[in-house]
């Protein structure tokens, strides 16, 4: 039967065999009288002498031999350090006592720190190389009056975005272009002067809007967007100024128009370019005096409404063609914020290319860390037509048909029939059409649009409806309206 010392000591060794650390005990000649797992285990890895039974006497690696013996002078006090011994760094503690016999004899624990050290080496080189491209970026600025100047004046700029401007919506590129429109934004933004906004289709007109008003004095009243080429021109102008009871067929009441209604805020007005001579004359009259008159009335209204408006068209040369009135051109272009084409500012691509990456990834709900070296090369190459708006449709369908997560050639499709070649003129589709009649000749050709939209994305409707800006309700009604199912598009 055990006595309790026994136990005790039965107890004590199964605590020093299941220690994590390694656990030796040896005498002052570098012969080891035990070892727990951990200290077998690794020791065994590294001289061949070491053996699993444990009545075996093994001789003390030299390493740990030479750290004992100089821990021998230490007058009785532990020993604590580090050594690398085979490649391996370890933290070693050594504590001497005597034996029950008067031999000198001592603990040895140690601990692997081998990992540890190369993660921390890794990380050290990792701040090592963003030290040094901090270094040299900063090394590469010029150390002028101008470029201070330029530095701070960004600075400025960015405080005040930050401050005023909601993250969503941003303007994502570095570009000197996009910079100066950013800049120009921020510097016009607090007034109430009357903006022109022009670029080709999809460069981000409507973007520019939100920024100005979302960092205006006005950004706490309505801002209300209308797109006059969507609207007839007689329904545009009761829709802008209202009307009055008995004004036309169907006016049984007084109507309130979108000037009234947005009192204090911002209208803008998009595709200006295309509003006929009678809307322009009115619309001079709200820019000129501040004032509407009612379809059907004769009382001017005074309003406080900012306009904002933006085209695609030439109204330089819409003017000299006498389609468009120079005076309200005038007016209008008090600020013009001319957006460049993406092709024109080619370094801003790839930025927004991670945004729209990074935005449809959370909205599909995947995961692609990055875009190859050979897909930058090819959206940095293409022209762009399509401008940002093209961009995000590549990326949009690119991110859904993925089945990586990392984009691959095949996944990045240009949309080429949405910008066929230049000689490609209207007149030329419609030979294709002759002796159709009108509502047979858009009928064809919107089927042929829903088809195109649906294949590219697989039969997704929500985000072809999503392309074709128009509502899925809507977007399902065309589809039975044309014997189209989604089904039948779907990938396997």
């Amino acid at each position: 039967m055990q006595t309790d010392t026994e136990r005790l000591a039965g107890n004590q060794r199964a605590l020093l065999l299941a220690m994590p650390e390694m656990v030796l005990l040896v005498n002052s000649n570098g012969t080891i009288e035990f070892m727990n797992q951990s200290a077998l285990k690794f020791f065994g890895g590294l001289q061949s002498n070491v053996s699993a039974d444990s009545s075996e006497k093994r001789a003390l690696h030299p390493d740990l031999l030479g750290i004992v013996q100089d821990s021998v002078g230490n007058k009785g006090k532990p020993n604590l350090g580090t050594s690398i011994i085979n490649g391996f760094h370890l933290e070693y503690s050594i504590a001497p006592f005597s034996g029950y016999k008067g031999d000198k004899l001592f603990w040895i624990i140690i601990k692997n720190l081998t990992e540890e050290k190369k993660y921390q080496k890794e990380l050290t080189r990792f701040h090592q190389n963003i030290e040094s491209i901090l270094v040299n970026k900063i090394s590469e600025l010029k150390e002028s009056e101008r470029v201070r100047k330029n530095l701070s004046s960004q600075l400025d700029t960015l405080k005040n975005h930050f401050e005023h401007h909601p993250s969503r919506g941003v303007m994502v590129g570095s570009s000197d272009a996009l910079r100066r429109v950013r800049d120009t934004v921020f510097q016009i933004a607090k007034t109430d002067t009357t903006v022109l906004i022009t670029g080709e289709s999809g460069t981000g007109k409507e973007l520019v809007v939100n920024m100005i008003h979302g960092t205006s004095n006005r950004k706490d009243k309505p801002l209300l967007k209308i797109n006059c080429n969507a609207i007839n021109d007689s329904l545009l102008e009761s829709d802008l100024f209202g009307y009055e009871k008995g004004a036309f067929t169907g006016a049984d009441s007084r109507r309130k128009g979108k000037f009234e209604v947005v009192d204090g805020g911002t209208i803008f007005l998009d595709e200006i370019g295309d509003i006929s001579p009678r809307m322009q004359a009115a619309l001079l009259r709200v820019l000129q005096d501040g004032q509407i008159i009612r379809v059907g009335g004769n009382a001017p209204i005074k309003t406080d409404v900012r306009i904002l408006a933006a085209t695609n068209v030439d109204l330089s040369e819409a003017v000299q063609q006498g389609s468009f009135r120079l005076d309200l051109f005038y007016r209008l272009s008090i600020i013009n914020i001319n957006i460049p084409s993406l092709r024109e500012r080619r370094e801003d691509i790839l930025d927004l290319a991670f945004h729209f990456l990074n935005k449809y990834c959370d909205a599909f709900n995947k995961k692609i860390d990055l875009i190859a070296e050979p897909i930058s090369q090819k959206l940095l190459n293409h022209d762009w037509p399509g401008n940002v708006r093209e961009l995000e449709n590549v990326i949009q369908r690119a991110v859904l048909m993925s089945k990586e997560n990392m984009l691959s050639g095949q996944d990045i499709v240009f949309d080429n029939t949405a910008h066929s070649q230049q000689n490609c003129t209207v007149s030329s589709i419609l030979e294709g059409f002759n002796g159709t009649s009108l509502k047979g000749i858009v009928s064809q050709i919107e089927k042929e649009i829903i088809l195109h939209k649906l294949e590219m994305f697989q039969g997704n409707v929500a985000m072809a409806a999503d392309v074709l800006q128009i509502g899925k309700t809507a977007l399902y009604e065309k589809m039975k309206r044309y014997d189209i199912s989604p089904k039948t598009l779907r990938s396997n």
